[in-house]
């Protein structure tokens, strides 16, 4: 058996084990649901309601989707500047570090109070949770690639352009890659966020008003919605990383020929 398929199947042990030993617990403890509902009732409450549920499962990924992809190309234009710049680097970066600091919840009211309630608050917050991450790692690629590499190009007479575009950028596919991960799973926190503050419609706004209305096993079927979405853009990225930066990918080759 090779170590991929071991792999998988220790991860759907793993899984199975979590929700089965949850389950157990709340039988035998009698947890009552609106404590701590059983994964049983989550998915019933699930299956039940999932006509209603879903306009709200594509409204949110809809504005999650749009905010990451916004997201993704500021945080890659800043980051090809910062990491490119020292000048840049050493003006822009302690702005962008001091704007990351700033608790998100704090900026959805300032986006409500600027373009309504809706999809474009839900859309911009998202942007800025995700972005960050993207230039962080951006400018980290940019700025470890090996002097030789570019003294070699531009005794070539490659220009700086050049130089970003055949070593630069496939230098930073790994960072970036690791960066899209994280990003994708911030994107979805910040449309949630503002969907519970400024919204009438995504899984965001379900969950709320089923918290107002100790609607519990509602609550965690959004959880569980949230949860399989961002995996599923997790390992989205994660085939696309295999094959667009496996070349960087050794330890796993190390591990099956062990």
């Amino acid at each position: 058996m090779s170590y991929a398929i071991r792999r998988r199947i220790w991860a759907a042990f793993l899984i199975f084990a979590f929700f089965g030993l949850w389950e157990i617990l709340c039988i035998a403890l009698q947890v009552s649901d609106l404590v701590l509902p059983r994964p049983s009732q989550v998915v019933t409450t699930l299956l039940d309601r999932f006509d209603v549920l879903w306009p709200h499962i594509l409204q949110t990924l809809w504005t999650t989707m749009v905010g990451f992809l916004l997201g993704v190309t500021v945080g890659l234009l800043i980051g090809a500047c910062i990491g490119t710049s020292r000048i840049a680097y050493d003006t822009a970066y302690p702005l962008l570090i001091g704007f990351s600091s700033i608790p998100k919840v704090a900026v959805v009211p300032i986006f409500v109070l600027w373009f309504g309630s809706g999809s474009v608050p839900a859309i911009l917050t998202a942007l800025a949770m995700c972005f960050f991450p993207i230039v962080v790692n951006i400018a980290t690629g940019l700025a470890t690639t090996e002097p030789e590499l570019e003294d070699v190009l531009k005794s070539m007479g490659a220009s700086k352009l050049d130089i970003l575009w055949n070593v630069g950028l496939p230098r930073t596919m790994p960072f970036f890659f690791a960066s899209l991960k994280i990003a994708a799973t911030f994107a979805f926190v910040g449309s949630v966020l503002s969907e519970t503050v400024a919204s009438n419609r995504g899984i965001g706004n379900v969950m709320m008003t089923a918290s107002s209305n100790f609607d519990v096993p509602l609550v965690f079927a959004g959880l569980f919605i949230l949860a399989v979405l961002g995996v599923l853009l997790y390992a989205a990225f994660s085939l696309v990383e295999m094959r667009v930066a496996g070349w960087a990918n050794r330890r796993n080759d190390l591990t099956t020929t062990a």
